[in-house]
């Protein structure tokens, strides 16, 4: 299958499906990729978008140039326009975050963010609310908001205890250091980082074994893994019972079994 483009609406974020890997790049790179206006509502539809194509199997999230995302566009606060009272305000911001962050957490697919370099403040938001991270070797994280006064937002103190514990996400929020790729795998934050020069073809060879492999029960294993974070230990067992019930007896279940007693790889997709 050849590189299929997706239109997103404006250059500032580009989309294609690539063996079946759906890649969204976040392109502003004079501005590290940094949220905006046009930006960000476009990356909400094409997220939705990915989650209804069947030709893409997993999602993969990362930047051009040589940031992730830095998070707000600091240039635009002092002036942005905001509704007049602060309830409308917590509304407005409330809605923003449930509808990208929170959703990208639920969305049906694996998700992945690749960092090509930094990220920061809401862009870790996003890299956090993806199921696994990846990053270059000369990538970094912070949490930034310090840096400008703001106490958080997107998810950031609820994404980080849970794959840190809550002792070392209280340090990065307080002192916002930057953590490089290495601790951050040493901590559980990123899951593999990879070599900058070869980079964007490691993370492609890693995101497409995953979008071709059976993404019915991968769906199924991310809602499990998800819901086990907030539910007791019997109601994670009758979740796994229901959904392994649910895959038992489907295409993708008999084509890994076929492969498995004939000794070869498993083919989940035909190739177009």
């Amino acid at each position: 299958m050849g590189n299929i483009t997706i239109e997103t609406g404006t250059t500032e974020l580009l989309c294609h499906i690539e063996d079946r890997v759906g890649v969204i790049t976040l392109n502003k790179p004079d501005k590290k990729n940094a949220l905006g206006d046009i930006l960000t509502p476009a990356l909400r539809r094409t997220l939705l978008l990915l989650e209804d194509d069947n030709r893409a199997g997993c999602i993969l999230i990362t930047g051009s140039g040589s940031a992730f995302c830095s998070g707000g566009d600091v240039s635009g606060m002092a002036g942005e326009s905001k509704p007049q009272h602060r309830e409308e305000r917590i509304a407005d911001l409330l809605h923003k975050q449930i509808t990208l962050t929170e959703r990208l957490h639920q969305l049906n697919k694996v998700t992945i963010a690749a960092l090509p370099g930094a990220a920061a403040g809401a862009g870790l938001s996003i890299a956090l609310a993806c199921d696994l991270r990846i990053a270059s070797d000369n990538a970094f994280i912070t949490t930034a908001f310090r840096n400008i006064g703001l106490s958080g937002d997107y998810g950031t103190s609820w994404f980080l205890p849970r794959l840190i514990g809550m002792g070392k996400a209280k340090e990065l929020f307080y002192r916002s250091a930057r953590v490089n790729a290495a601790e951050a795998e040493r901590l559980g934050i990123f899951n593999c980082v990879f070599p900058q020069q070869s980079f964007r073809q490691d993370m492609m060879t890693y995101a497409s074994q995953i979008a071709n492999g059976p993404t019915n029960a991968l769906s199924r294993m991310k809602i499990n893994l998800n819901a086990s974070l907030d539910q007791s230990l019997s109601e994670s067992l009758a979740l796994e019972a229901k959904h392994l019930i649910d895959s038992a007896g489907t295409a993708e279940s008999k084509e890994a079994i076929s492969a498995f007693m004939q000794k070869r790889s498993p083919v989940f997709h035909d190739p177009d």
